[in-house]
């Protein structure tokens, strides 16, 4: 009798991207409103399937930030974040997503671009609150996105991909209090990032500020890991958040 021959389960291959920015001071994530089913009309993130059985995982990550979005990925930090594959997860079938985290200052308007009938810059907190409902499991991968730039602002220099090549402390600080949610006290915070040899490094001349004198430019050191790290204020009882001390 002839053993039945192995074949391999049908499996479809995607990459989504998790893009964060800051606008307005408010973290956000771009959003793209799905041009066909399943989930069509529904806010998702970008992305989508290999084009062939040769193309890397990077390369369809990076050509589909550019193709969804019309973003390109010159300035962009762009990172691999996890693999999602609950059997339930697509209804078109198996479909396993390998998810990205991209993070970049300052970028414009997106385009919608080849599966999308729209696309836009959505506050992060609309998401993680439930508030925006999103196709598939996208909130979750949205959520993990999240809390790993969260987790990577105490520990790396991740802070600066946030920012332009110059900037100033007090940006440094809204990129902090935009990611974590939270506000942090002023000279804390000059104190523990000053206390980060090579985390930002003076760039010259200051950028004058309305009625006060320039304000002095920095721009991203050659540390890419935090000694000693910045950690995220703990929530208090009272439900405000305190700082630690001695970091």
């Amino acid at each position: 009798m002839q053993a039945d021959v192995w074949s391999p389960p049908p499996v479809l291959l995607t990459v989504d991207l998790v893009i964060l920015t800051l606008r307005e001071g408010k973290l956000c994530v771009l959003l793209v409103e799905r041009g066909e089913d399943p989930f069509q009309g529904m806010p998702a993130l970008p992305g989508g399937f290999l084009n062939h059985a040769g193309e890397e995982i990077l390369d369809a990550a990076h050509r589909e930030l550019s193709e969804e979005t019309a973003l390109g990925s010159g300035w962009v930090h762009l990172e691999q974040l996890a693999t999602y594959g609950d059997a339930g997860r697509d209804p078109r079938g198996r479909v396993v997503s390998v998810a990205h985290l991209a993070i970049a200052p300052g970028l414009p308007e997106p385009v919608a671009g080849t599966d999308a009938t729209d696309a836009a810059w959505v506050p992060a907190e609309a998401v993680l609150s439930g508030e925006v409902e999103l196709a598939f499991d996208h909130r979750r991968i949205v959520t993990d996105g999240i809390e790993r730039a969260r987790t990577k602002l105490e520990f790396s220099a991740l802070a600066t991909a946030f920012c332009g090549e110059l900037f100033t402390i007090t940006e440094l600080q809204q990129v902090y209090e935009a990611v974590w949610g939270t506000e942090l006290d002023t000279r804390n915070f000059y104190r523990k990032v000053q206390a980060v040899k090579g985390f930002i490094i003076p760039a010259g001349s200051g950028r004058r500020t309305t009625g006060g004198r320039p304000a002095r430019l920095y721009r991203a050191g050659p540390r890419a890991v935090l000694l000693p790290p910045l950690i995220r204020p703990v929530p208090s009882t009272t439900g405000e958040d305190t700082e630690e001390e001695g970091e």
